[in-house]
């Protein structure tokens, strides 16, 4: 099932039509938390479980979050994740080479 339109400035790289909210879910949930609104959040809580949050969350893609967004997230959801992982999941748009 395809995403609402009002989802599509969370997800600038793709086309939300073409999401879908069970095989796409990792990547909605961590878009969402990480660029959303109040109405979007409103939305992905209504969509996703707090279990789901809490996976996506435990195990954070590396590369793809904002380091205060992914600190907050894990606070509200009482989540600790290992110091290494959390820094590897962080977005840094100034690589170190």
């Amino acid at each position: 099932m395809a995403l609402p339109k009002f989802l599509q400035p969370c997800f600038p790289s793709y086309n939300v039509k073409n999401l879908d909210r069970n095989l796409d879910r990792k990547l909605i949930i961590t878009e969402i938390l990480n660029y959303g609104t109040e109405r979007d959040l409103g939305w992905l809580t209504k969509t996703y479980s707090k279990k789901d949050l809490e996976q996506v969350l435990s195990k954070p893609e590396k590369g793809v979050w904002l380091k205060d967004v992914l600190a907050y997230w894990q606070k509200i959801l009482g989540l600790k994740i290992n110091r290494n992982d959390f820094q590897k999941a962080i977005l840094d748009i100034h690589p170190h080479f």
